[in-house]
């Protein structure tokens, strides 16, 4: 019995969910052809896969959020949205 309760706990602990996160930062700069977006706090971010949802007046300087789903220990797996935010 204890080893079926054991099992049990294990199989749902091993599943990880995706979580959403967010960060907000400042862009450093944004390369539109690569679409690599480079904040303040020298993170960057490969936008290629999700180019449209990048505002597009988008320069250096400005505040943003970028919402994503977490891959739990692997980084960030997909990025959700990216808005402006007030300064």
């Amino acid at each position: 019995m204890r080893t079926v309760i054991v099992m049990a706990i294990l199989g749902v602990t091993a599943a990880s969910p995706a979580f959403a996160d967010s960060t907000t930062g400042t862009v450093a700069a944004f390369d539109r052809v690569d679409h690599i977006l480079a904040l303040n706090d020298k993170t960057i971010w490969d936008l290629s896969p999700v180019v449209d949802l990048v505002p597009e007046n988008l320069r250096s300087g400005d505040k943003i959020k970028i919402t994503y789903t977490s891959a739990g220990d692997n980084g960030w797996g997909k990025v959700d949205s990216i808005t402006a935010v007030e300064k």
